[in-house]
């Protein structure tokens, strides 16, 4: 063999991907596999877990084989995920009791209603960071324990376990040895003390959630454990776990307090660095964990959007009135400033800084010389305005930004990235690679 890598594993909301990287960042292979949304009922929205885990086995694998055929060794993994989405399964024979309840589902949005009339929002805010909103882990667990009827039977019995989607990887590909996750993805359960770093007692019995179904946390570059031998042939381990977003803030590099970075998935994250300071936001962000190393913990705050790329792919997957993205950047280019159409993409309700699970997507301003070119331009402007939501919360929580630096999908769009400038009033830095969760999973794990 005559180069060592790292492989990282990237879990994301529709595709796995698992690249190779050598020890200076440069991507060596890639390996991808879609991953299919099952909507039960409106506000639903699941994943069959099986299927989420055969997308990552199979794209490592694939990953791993092309590294192979080039005398590359793969010398650790990473893993980084789609966060808050919850996964319940049975450690006596490893299958899930339900589907993956995915981070845009909101089918515990009445029940959080009970929990804000019960005066708890407080104290979960304090602890955790987090707003009350179906959005974190905690009220999925709650629903999978008192609607699944083996759930608290199993739990009872010491049979049950719970985990993100990286906690659930790790099991399964440690073949049930490990049940770990790290401080980023147990930050946005809402069951996870920010400050003290520990499951809280407190949480758990607001949410009526056992202690023993939970994993360990660790540091994001602890050991892991090692990957079975059944999955790629060869024993690694696995060093280096982050949320994606988070990854994607190591991945820009983004060590400095102050520093943002806005990511364009399905959804919109921008994350800032607080460095060692939890801001408590006045504004409806959230506070988070934004990394844990060796000797250093940062803490950062958080603006999430449901749906940015995703308002795309519902052009394209439900109205069928653009083929493909690559067809955006010119129909905006063709459309003039005073259209006067807007769109309200609140498809699985609205996230920061409005926390309204229960609004529905709306167009305004539609006339009869409207055509689909003046809704796709709505769509994508849509998300600056969004995130401009975000940064003036920020800057009001007393962040001092001057540059944003973004990654993800949508930033292939040129028009977007200089309509988001014009917004937002900022500098708009754009990665060089095009793979930053992924890379700050490989900087982790490396």
């Amino acid at each position: 063999m005559n180069m060592n890598a790292v492989l990282a594993i990237d879990q994301g909301t529709t595709s796995t991907k698992a690249i190779t990287f050598s020890d200076t960042g440069e991507v060596l292979t890639v390996s991808r596999s879609p991953l299919k949304q099952i909507y039960p009922q409106h506000g639903w929205v699941e994943q069959d877990p099986d299927d989420l885990l055969e997308s990552v086995i199979s794209s490592m694998r694939d990953a791993y084989q092309q590294a192979t055929a080039k005398n590359i060794k793969i010398s650790s993994i990473g893993i980084t995920n789609q966060r808050e989405t919850t996964i319940v399964w049975d450690k006596t024979n490893g299958r899930p009791i339900y589907n993956a309840i995915v981070w845009q589902d909101r089918r515990t949005a009445e029940f959080i209603d009970t929990l804000k009339s019960a005066n708890v929002e407080s104290v979960i805010r304090s602890k955790t960071g987090l707003m009350l909103d179906p959005y974190f882990s905690a009220s999925k667990i709650s629903w999978i324990l008192d609607n699944i009827p083996i759930a608290r039977p199993l739990a009872e019995q010491n049979k049950l376990l719970f985990g993100t989607v990286d906690a659930f990887l790790i099991w399964k590909l440690t073949d049930g040895l490990v049940h770990a996750t790290d401080v980023t993805n147990a930050s946005r359960t809402s069951l996870f003390n920010i400050r003290t770093l520990e499951w809280d007692t407190e949480l758990l019995n607001i949410y009526n959630i056992p202690s023993n179904i939970l994993p360990e946390t660790k540091k994001c570059t602890d050991n892991f454990g090692n990957v079975s031998k059944v999955i790629l042939g060869e024993s690694i381990p696995i060093y280096g776990v982050a949320g994606d977003q988070q990854a994607a803030l190591i991945g820009q590099h983004c060590f400095t307090e102050g520093q943002v970075k806005s990511t364009y998935g399905t959804g919109c994250f921008a994350l800032a660095n607080t460095g060692d300071k939890i801001i408590e936001s006045e504004n409806n962000l959230i506070s988070t964990i934004s990394y844990q190393l060796s000797d250093t913990l940062a803490y950062g705050i958080e603006g999430s959007i449901f749906m940015a790329g995703g308002s795309s792919d519902w052009l394209i997957n439900n109205l069928g009135i653009i083929r493909d993205h690559s067809e955006i950047e010119t129909i905006c280019n063709s459309v003039s400033n005073d259209h006067d159409v807007y769109m309200v993409p609140a498809f699985t309700g609205l996230g920061a800084p409005w926390w309204e699970p229960n609004t529905r997507a709306a167009i305004y301003g539609l006339g009869r010389e409207t055509s689909k070119n003046e809704l796709v331009r709505a769509t994508i402007e849509s998300v600056a305005y969004q995130t401009n939501d975000l940064i003036m919360s920020m800057v009001k929580d007393g962040v001092s930004l001057a540059e944003m630096r973004v990654d993800g999908g949508m930033v292939t769009n040129h028009w977007f990235l200089q309509f988001l400038s014009d917004i937002t009033r900022l500098n708009i830095q754009k990665s060089s690679t095009m793979e930053c969760t992924a890379l700050g999973a490989a900087i982790l794990s490396g």
